[in-house]
């Protein structure tokens, strides 16, 4: 504490002669040397400086207009805000600073390296992007990617990384941006030149990468395919360092991540599949003491190049059936991919759940790889208890492991897992109740009936019914989707609708009244055509005449898919099949003649007369089968 108090008063002395007009330039030049040096020391220093308002004071400074002076300041400025206990959002504060910043440009070689520098370091969100682009940033910064000075050039570069990334603004204006008569994008083109100094090709790459992925080049472009893949793949070879190969994989996977194209150009590109697993092989095993500084350093990357070949690997198999056989026959994938999502490091965890998420894709993958290692196990241990990021992965790739043809599927169901997805239909998060419904849906396709009653049990209506109220589509789309495959086969049908058939029928007048998409109603809409093949449930409509008039609104609709779904409706409730149950149960509306004929009085006939003749092939034959029905 002493010691703090010492420095805070010698901080305080020295920002006091800064700012004295009084004192001689050479004294205030002299006090911000200091306090940049002071700069240099531990991040204790930092905090006691920002605690002392240096940035203040040093911005204040830069209005003399004594250049030693300003660069003295400048420096010191740079030195404070490369820290990462500096809040960046001092540079933001006075909206004053960044259009001077930007005046002092031209002042010199040094302003313009501590400027670019500033910037690069302080731009973190897309507001600061925006303040940046707005204040000129492109126009004044574009001339220094030629400057004589290569510091200057670098972080001249490393400024247009930052600007572009995830910013279409920025990305389509520096398209157009010409450099001395040449084109900006062929500027980075050439600094991506095997003689330029890695740094210097790994940002370049960066920025026409950050560029492509905003859609201001196109990924067919041959500065894409030619040089920025191309000099991504080098950058994650053996040569590089293992920083390097790190920023490379991570760019790498970033540029051809929506891209299957990309991804089948760089998996055949320098042996790239089997070049990561090298990643996986740090710390490096040793036994002289004259390499404990090496593995001090292995162990530092260690981690950071897991995460990366994870995120590669994923990337990489996305999309291609064959990119993803070529990555689980690499050695170790598999047991590397389960040793991952147990690793201490979260980041690490969340790309090997992410890169078996991308191979969870494969029919072949889930019957093969993931059967004979029983990922399952360590991904329900993950799901016990991990950060929302890790849990909308690892859930996301549960659904894939419970489709029908997985045969993880079924330890899975016996591992209690039906109570943990119900769970995760409560959560804050829209991606979780997504996952969480969509496992569900997934558990649910042609299941036995015991399954099925321990999922409603487990759900419980109220929360069912909630989920049918969600306000994000894809949530009310997937409950949709999981109430179809409950309401599937007769007995099913019947057996849920006679528990909870009011609740049901509610929601779907609410729903198919309401303001929702095509997709939406079209699948409630196969929901009531479900309920219309059950041997009792069926009574539910036929007793319902609201119900039936908006099943005859929708067959009228100007959109096929509608009238398509809401055809196969009326075709159920008309089919003249007849078993020993409906007979015993049936009601007044309960025998098919006696639905036929109610169809017939309420003007349904003539709609599916009429739709006999439609254009569309399949709605034209669903009219006609059920026509049929009436002549049988």
């Amino acid at each position: 504490m002493r010691m703090y108090l010492c420095v805070c008063v010698c901080v305080c002395r020295l920002l006091y002669l800064l700012q004295q007009s009084s004192s001689s330039l050479e004294l205030r030049t002299e006090c911000a040397v200091v306090l940049g040096s002071l700069a240099m020391g531990t991040e204790n220093n930092i905090k006691s400086l920002v605690d002392c308002h240096i940035i203040p004071a040093l911005l204040q400074g830069l209005l003399c207009s004594d250049l030693i002076f300003i660069e003295a300041c400048l420096r010191c400025l740079r030195t404070v805000f490369i820290s990462p206990v500096t809040p960046v959002q001092l540079l933001y504060t006075d909206p004053t600073v960044i259009p001077h910043l930007m005046s002092l440009l031209s002042r010199s070689q040094h302003t313009q390296e501590y400027i670019t520098q500033i910037f690069a370091h302080c731009c973190k969100t897309p507001e600061h992007q925006t303040v940046l682009f707005n204040h000129g940033a492109i126009q004044n910064i574009a001339p220094l990617l030629i400057s004589p000075s290569f510091k200057v050039r670098m972080q001249a570069l490393k400024c247009f990384s930052v600007l572009a990334y995830e910013n279409a603004q920025v990305s389509m204006t520096l398209v157009n941006v010409l450099v001395d008569g040449e084109q900006l994008s062929q500027v980075f083109v050439r600094m991506m030149q095997r003689d330029k100094p890695i740094e210097m090709q790994l940002t370049a790459a960066k920025c026409l990468t950050y560029m492509c992925r905003a859609g201001a080049i196109r990924t067919d472009d041959n500065c894409i395919v030619l040089k920025t893949l191309p000099c991504l793949v080098r950058m994650c070879s053996k040569e590089r360092l293992l920083e390097e190969r790190v920023e490379g994989a991570e760019t790498l996977a970033y540029l051809m991540e929506p891209d299957i194209e990309l991804q089948r150009i760089a998996s055949v590109t320098d042996h790239l599949v089997s070049m990561l697993a090298d990643y996986f092989k740090y710390p490096s095993s040793v036994s002289a003491i004259t390499d404990i500084k090496r593995l001090d350093h292995d162990l530092k990357h260690a981690h950071e190049l897991r995460q990366a070949a994870f995120k590669l690997y994923a990337s990489l198999g996305s999309n291609d059936e064959d990119i993803r056989k070529k990555i689980t026959e690499t050695e170790n994938m598999m047991d590397r991919i389960v040793s991952g999502l147990s690793e201490s490091s979260i980041k690490v965890r969340l790309a090997a759940v992410r890169c078996l998420h991308s191979l969870s894709r494969s029919v072949q993958q889930l019957r093969t790889s993931f059967h004979d290692h029983a990922v399952w196990k360590p991904l329900m241990k993950l799901l016990q208890n991990a950060p929302d990021e890790v849990l909308v992965m690892a859930s996301s790739t549960l659904c894939n492991l419970l489709l029908e043809f997985s045969p993880s599927k079924e330890p899975i169901l016996e591992s209690g897992v039906i109570e943990l997805l119900c769970s995760l239909t409560q959560s804050d998060s829209p991606a979780l109740r997504v996952n969480g419904i969509w496992a569900l849906m997934n558990m649910a396709f042609q299941a036995d009936q015991k399954v099925k009653v321990e999922i409603v049990r487990a759900l419980g209506t109220e929360q069912l019914f909630r989920l049918l109220s969600d306000p994000d589509t894809n949530v009310l789309m997937k409950t949709l989707g999981l109430l179809r495959n409950l309401l599937s086969t007769r007995p099913h049908i019947d057996q849920v609708m006679s528990s909870h058939g009011k609740q049901i029928m509610q929601a779907v007048t609410l729903i198919l009244e309401g303001e929702h998409s095509i997709e939406v109603k079209e699948q409630t809409l196969c929901i009531l055509a479900n309920i219309a093949d059950g041997n009792t449930a069926k009574e539910l409509i036929m007793t319902n005449d609201d119900m039936l008039q908006k099943i005859k609104y929708y067959m009228g609709h100007s959109n096929v898919k509608l009238q398509l779904a809401a055809t196969f409706c009326i075709s159920n409730l008309i089919w003249n099949e007849e078993d020993g149950e409906e007979l015993r149960t049936r009601g007044s509306c309960g025998g098919s003649q006696e639905r036929q004929d109610k169809l017939r009085d309420m003007g349904f006939v003539d709609i599916l007369h009429k739709l006999t003749q439609a254009s569309d092939p399949n709605l034209c034959d669903r009219a006609k089968t059920a026509m049929q029905q009436y002549l049988a």
